[in-house]
């Protein structure tokens, strides 16, 4: 039986109601599954004989490597195939010479962005709260430098998996690509409240509403995850390499 042109457009609303809440829980609910599998990792790792509370790098670089690479990924990976898209779902491919100049470019922009907003927020008395990983970097400035390949190697390619490839695209289904750009940005964004600490948090998450959206436009045009993947990795390892150097006296 044919469906009714007045059936339409209530079938299209419940198609992209449906397409919200998956995507909002695919971001909260990888965020979650991260933090039982570090949890376990880390009793693990303690039961062994290890002092991991007093080895905050080496606390740091678990929590890293269980969450944004083993418990993202196959979060990611396992609704992908649980939900039978294939991972194929996620455009991803080696670069191009086009692919290093969208990445140096997005790159540069999230850094001007930041310039730009934290210049504003300076001027207007507005303070960003910090994220905990400068609490470990304050008791043992080496993670900072640790952080600059995990950067690159799990920070990068597990978010941008998980919030570009799965979540945005996801989106994608229902809403087009820019709804689905914003859409996954205020998602990504809101999620990293939960690692922030001391007030000013809506001015962090303020801050990640911009920047997000150019990883997401990112992939978007280049169609390959690997490019948002290098700028958030880029942005990041850049960021613990000054944070160390002030950290050790290495900047005036």
């Amino acid at each position: 039986m044919e469906t009714s042109t007045v059936d339409r457009p209530a079938e299209a609303s419940a198609s992209k109601s449906r397409s919200l809440v998956v995507a909002v829980a695919l971001g909260v609910g990888g965020y979650a599954f991260a933090l039982i599998v570090v949890g376990a990792a880390a009793l693990a790792v303690m039961l062994a004989g290890v002092p991991l509370m007093d080895r905050p790098a080496l606390l740091l670089g678990l929590s890293v490597v269980m969450g944004q690479g083993v418990a993202f990924g196959t979060f990611a990976l396992g609704y992908l195939a649980y939900t039978d898209r294939g991972f194929d779902f996620v455009k991803v491919r080696v670069p191009t010479v086009r692919d290093v100049g969208w990445a140096v470019g997005g790159t540069l922009a999230l850094f001007t962005g930041l310039i730009a907003l934290s210049a504003l927020f300076s001027v207007l008395g507005i303070q960003s709260a910090s994220n905990s990983v400068t609490e470990f970097g304050e008791q043992d400035p080496t993670v900072f430098l640790l952080l600059v390949p995990l950067s690159f190697l799990f920070i990068g390619p597990g978010e941008e998996l998980l919030y570009r490839g799965v979540v945005q695209g996801r989106l994608e289904e229902a809403f087009g690509p820019w709804v689905a750009i914003a859409v996954a940005s205020v998602i990504f964004a809101v999620v990293h409240v939960f690692s922030l600490q001391g007030s000013g948090k809506l001015a962090y998450i303020a801050i990640l509403l911009v920047l997000s959206p150019i990883l997401g436009a990112a992939y978007e045009r280049t169609d390959n995850l690997a490019v948002p993947a290098l700028i958030h990795g880029a942005f990041n390892a850049i960021q613990f390499y000054v944070a160390y150097l002030g950290a050790t006296g290495g900047l005036p």
